[in-house]
């Protein structure tokens, strides 16, 4: 079973993004045909902000490091009831302001573990 992810993102720093995978013929008088690209054609992708002493930014860090990009884990988004499947494939080498670290990291949704 996946591992979930515990740390809440700034709010300042986060975004998010749903998008939905069709499939579209054209004719030739300019009539377009668009269906749902599969059962799970809406992905959503969040772009995160983290700020915290080096203790929390080495535990988010040292959490998507073990996964590698390659093995996904629950979160739980904004507006959601429950936790969904997420992979992490790109994130921020924590910038340091005083004794407080920030980092950036991209979320993006997966159906299977």
């Amino acid at each position: 079973m996946a591992d979930t992810f515990t740390w809440s993102p700034t709010v300042a720093g986060t975004s998010g993004t749903d998008t939905a995978s069709v499939r579209a013929g054209k004719f030739g008088d300019g009539y377009e045909q668009r269906s749902a690209d599969g059962i799970n054609n809406i992905v959503a992708s969040f772009d995160l902000q983290f700020i915290g002493d080096a203790s929390k930014i080495s535990a988010i860090r040292a959490f998507l490091k073990e996964r590698a990009g390659a093995t996904s884990f629950y979160w739980t988004p904004p507006l959601e009831a429950s936790p969904l499947l997420f992979y992490c494939a790109t994130w921020s080498r924590p910038a340091k302001d005083g004794d407080v670290y920030t980092m950036t990291a991209t979320f993006t949704q997966t159906f299977a573990p």
